[in-house]
């Protein structure tokens, strides 16, 4: 059984300030300064942990403490790791908020988690106060300064010092229930997942206080939150967070930054493969890349341009480090959308419908679970609120994912689709239902089934087959005007990009759509040119 060296992430990063007080833990580019309005420049471990001390006064002085929940809508900021490491040293769960949240995610979100306050941008202050007031909830507000942080009205903190056990974020994730579920996670995730980074070794091998580590993806997922920040704060490394990913200037970045480890999204790749090639391709620092999902087709053709492996892993939010498959060892099997061989700690089963286990190259759903006495070391706690969710999701002791993979001869597994009724478009997980119960709410919509369509850069796209009600009528106009209807309520991500109009869905006897029957019907559409491809309204908000 791995024994954690730290208890709190807070202590991993106590120590890394000692080792190396003068070392960067994070460096803000001047592009995603300007886009922020924020000042460029590094920060060293003796200026965050200055800043997150401070912090810790404000907050412990209004009287926060172990057990509290505060949201964090800060984007990609430095803000946000000051208050998240501040909170941790207090026993305080960090909940991100995404901000392309709307109306109905930020009312469930608020409502679900219960935080006692949100720490925004000035931007989001009306939505969150809005969101809030639905709910009959005065939520208190502060901004990234920490000016605003005000007395949790709910029960004073629990007694006892935080540990391993204490929850230390609750992460929001799709499933297939249409609501996000909270993933609960403990200090205990996060330390795992620096220290399974920092000692995996082989290609993805991570050098003590000389990493600088570039991602553009989002605090609010896992990879950014978990597995970047804990990896760089345990081994004293930078941490180069862009607002999101510019193919247009990535390499200068990459080159400014002088980054030795990028994360990546397999729709990056292609679009970097899409661009004339440069006498420069190959000047820059990197070592490797850490991802999941580059197309087959890139991948050998990226790695001799641009001169280093892009090394594919598979894991999932629930997962964490606890069971996380990547092929860091050669021979990688390159192009061949493979992930991997388990290491020894890492127990993986394919099991088939009828619940046996599948046969060589044959699809079967992936269930996992870490070795040992402890199967859920690393994993995330449990389903805030859910426990019967909890317990399906680990039953008979393995966690299952949903995802449906191939194993071969020599143990290699190769990722083959989802399971589970995910729509997964450019890196963000989107349930289906989630989007039709906020397109149902619509005046002219008298049903309507949600599929994923393939998109050539973004891997999935959502897709809405649309069944009117009667006088209604089905054009060009009112799929603009439902679109129109979800961006008001969703992240722009999760609104349709397609959308088509049916006389009626595919039903089971018990009046529940055909989920596998949709999906073969909405890519018949899709390719018979009877979709109205409305992807253009979809639009990312500005921070």
């Amino acid at each position: 059984m791995t024994t954690l060296p730290f208890d709190t992430l807070q202590a991993a990063f106590r120590a890394s300030v000692a080792r190396a007080p003068s070392n960067d833990v994070l460096d803000v580019l001047p592009e995603t300064a300007a886009i922020y309005g924020i000042p460029a420049g590094s920060w060293s471990y003796a200026r965050m942990a200055a800043e997150v001390d401070r912090l810790i006064t404000a907050y412990r002085k209004a009287g926060f403490g172990h057990g509290h929940r505060v949201g964090l809508l800060l984007l990609n900021r430095p803000e946000f790791l000051c208050h998240f490491l501040a909170l941790n040293a207090l026993g305080v769960s960090a909940v991100p908020i995404n901000a392309e949240f709307r109306s109905a995610e930020l009312e469930y979100l608020i409502g679900h988690s219960e935080i006692a306050l949100a720490v925004t941008l000035p931007s989001h202050r009306e939505a969150l106060t809005e969101a809030a007031a639905r709910l009959n909830i005065t939520l208190p507000l502060a901004d990234p300064a920490g000016n605003g942080i005000t007395a949790p009205a709910t029960p004073p903190p629990r007694t006892g010092a935080p540990g391993l056990s204490t929850e230390c974020a609750l992460l929001y994730t799709s499933g297939t229930t249409g609501r996000p579920k909270g993933c609960v996670l403990s200090n205990e995730y996060f330390l795992y997942a620096g220290f399974w980074y920092t000692t995996i070794g082989g290609l993805c091998t991570v050098r003590t206080g000389v990493e600088r580590m570039l991602t553009p993806l989002p605090l609010t997922h896992m990879n950014a939150m978990a597995v970047s920040t804990s990896c760089m704060l345990l081994s004293g490394g930078c941490l180069i967070l862009l607002d999101r990913f510019h193919p247009k200037t990535w390499w200068d970045s990459v080159r400014a930054s002088r980054a030795t480890i990028v994360h990546y999204l397999g729709v990056m790749p292609a679009m970097l493969m899409g661009a004339p090639a440069d006498p420069r391709d190959r000047e820059h620092s990197v070592r490797y890349g850490f991802g999941a999902g580059v197309n087959p087709r890139h991948h050998a053709a990226f790695e001799e341009r641009f001169g280093f492996p892009l090394l594919e892993a598979w894991a999932m939010t629930e997962t964490g480090s606890g069971a996380v498959v990547i092929a860091n060892h050669e021979p990688r099997q390159v192009g061949t959308a493979c992930f991997g061989q388990a290491e020894p700690d890492v127990q993986c089963r394919l099991v088939g419908d009828d619940g046996a286990d599948v046969g060589v190259d044959v699809p079967g759903e992936l269930w996992v679970r870490h070795a040992g006495p402890n199967p859920r070391f690393g994993f995330f706690s449990e389903y805030l609120k859910d426990p019967e969710a909890t317990a399906e999701a680990w039953a008979e002791g393995w966690f299952h994912t949903g995802d449906l993979v191939r194993r071969d001869a020599g143990g290699h597994y190769r990722f083959v689709d989802r399971k589970k009724n995910i729509i997964r478009r450019s890196g963000e997980n989107i349930a289906a239902v989630e989007v039709e119960s906020v397109l149902i709410q619509h005046p002219a919509v008298k049903a309507v089934g949600v599929t994923a369509v393939p998109d050539p850069m973004r891997g999935d796209e959502v897709l809405a087959l649309v069944v009117v009600r009667e006088g209604v009528t089905a054009d060009a106009t009112l799929a603009e005007d439902l679109i129109a209807f979800a961006l008001a309520r969703l992240a722009y991500y999760k609104a349709p990009g397609y959308v088509a109009f049916s006389a009626a869905l595919p039903l089971t006897p018990t009046e529940k759509i055909q989920r596998g029957a949709l999906k073969t019907l909405a890519g018949g559409l899709l390719e018979g040119g009877q979709c109205l491809d409305r992807r253009h309204l979809k639009k990312r908000q500005d921070p």
